[in-house]
């Protein structure tokens, strides 16, 4: 059962700036979005609220987006998990698709196929 307070979509990114421009994408798009920059923080959030879809950054430094992705599995296995990156790597690519993840994007994304595929997870979520 969804908490009723909790956000269905969070993205995860340490550059705050990246969390500034997607996070008023969304809103504009009226999906509003919880923003982290911190993997253990986010991991923390999805254990009690069950996020929908998260967005997460494959390059951080803490650890990486693929960890998170695998983590967030055993945590909440219904939240859908996008993967974004600046560097497309076709080896990180096909572990996080084979991993379950709903998208793949490399910055810079089209916001529109971006907002697609975040609703296509929403809409699978639900």
């Amino acid at each position: 059962m969804r908490n009723s307070n909790a956000f269905v979509l969070c993205l995860l990114d340490d550059d705050p700036s990246v969390l500034k421009g997607l996070g008023r994408l969304f809103s504009s798009a009226d999906t509003p979005a919880e923003t982290f920059t911190d993997p253990e923080e986010f991991l923390r959030y999805a254990r009690t609220h069950r996020p929908a879809v998260a967005l997460v950054d494959v390059c951080m430094p803490q650890m990486s987006g693929l960890e998170v992705q695998s983590q967030l599995r055993d945590i909440s296995p219904s939240t859908r998990v996008i993967i974004f990156t600046g560097k497309d790597d076709p080896r990180v690519r096909s572990t996080a698709l084979n991993a379950g993840a709903s998208a793949f994007f490399t910055k810079p994304f089209d916001d529109e196929e971006l907002l697609t595929a975040v609703r296509l997870a929403l809409a699978s979520a639900t």
